[in-house]
């Protein structure tokens, strides 16, 4: 038995089964595996997009590689559940499903506080293009890249193939992630139609759409060596801060950017940023004044509450 040790990206997780892609002296083998037993008593879990070490007999069939190892991380999320991203393409539509932006202002606040660089995407702009532009003058105030689109009818999309061919490459990772509805599918398969994504309507009397994708999947942006990857992700429409940890009361300030230039400038050193008093508060001031949006604000205060009230429980 001659085995070998290689290391590779984990690019599909269902059932306890995994694809794991490597690549050696230019050449990408896919091998469906398992993680060694001891992982199942242990607190780390592999995931979606981790770097992985790999064992397997050269002489045997591919299924008997096995996980050996987690090599370190550079991020890890919760929900989407996916580690080592480099951009969370954040996804809401103009219209049907309508945005909720603290829902959209909670994702991009766990990849500000996980080092992933968030950009935002306006679905279906032409269903209601005074929102799209909206929602896209109120986000690229506050400091973020946003491509508003329409999937659907391939409007829009070119600009937002150009950046993810200049910056999803070379291993790096990115995800698309938003509520269920909001036509991240769609979008894919028109940056990508080898992918032929499950996709479904938006219902007409709850206007949400039906959980198309049921797990987490990463997908080459080119077919070379050297490529990029790209996840879809089931959709979702909560993210709850109570339950999960996905930041803390004293990184909340630091997980929304259009607030850095504000700080220390306010009277008092231990200002949460809550309160209406534009003498007294920065941030307020700067809400006032139209420097930041007040949605902005008020999503703020709402996370505030919620980590406050965590921190004082728990």
């Amino acid at each position: 038995m001659t085995e070998t040790t290689v290391n590779g990206k984990i690019v599909k997780g269902l059932g306890g089964l995994y694809t794991v892609r490597t690549v050696s002296e230019g050449t990408v083998r896919l091998f469906s595996c398992r993680a060694k037993g001891a992982f199942r008593h242990e607190d780390e879990k592999v995931t979606v997009g981790d770097e992985v070490v790999l064992r397997y007999d050269e002489s045997a069939p591919e299924e008997t590689a096995v996980i050996r190892g987690i090599l370190p991380r550079k991020n890890i999320l919760i929900r989407p559940p996916l580690a080592n991203l480099d951009i969370l393409f954040s996804v809401i539509a103009a219209a049907r499903p309508a945005p909720v932006t603290e829902t959209l202002d909670k994702l991009l606040a766990i990849a500000e506080h996980n080092g992933i660089e968030p950009v935002l995407i306006v679905t279906k702009s032409d269903c209601d293009p005074a929102a799209a532009e909206h929602y896209t003058a109120l986000y690229r105030q506050a400091g973020f890249t946003v491509f508003p689109l329409s999937g659907a009818a391939g409007v829009g999309v070119e600009p937002l193939r150009a950046y993810i061919a200049e910056h999803v490459r070379g291993g790096r990772c990115a995800a698309f992630a938003g509520a269920s509805g909001v036509g991240k599918s769609t979008l894919m398969n028109c940056l990508f139609p080898g992918l032929a994504l499950a996709t479904n309507a938006v219902s007409a009397r709850i206007e949400r759409g039906r959980h198309t994708t049921r797990h987490v999947e990463l997908f080459p942006t080119t077919d070379t060596p050297d490529c990029g990857f790209l996840a879809d992700t089931p959709g979702f429409s909560m993210l709850d801060f109570m339950r999960f940890d996905f930041l803390s009361l004293d990184d909340l300030f630091d997980a929304f950017r259009d607030f850095a230039p504000y700080r220390g400038a306010c009277r008092y050193p231990d200002c949460t940023h809550t309160g209406e008093g534009a003498a007294e508060c920065a941030i307020a001031r700067a809400v006032r004044d139209g420097a930041i949006a007040p949605t902005r604000h008020e999503s703020y205060k709402s996370l505030y509450r919620t980590l406050k009230i965590k921190k004082n429980t728990y």
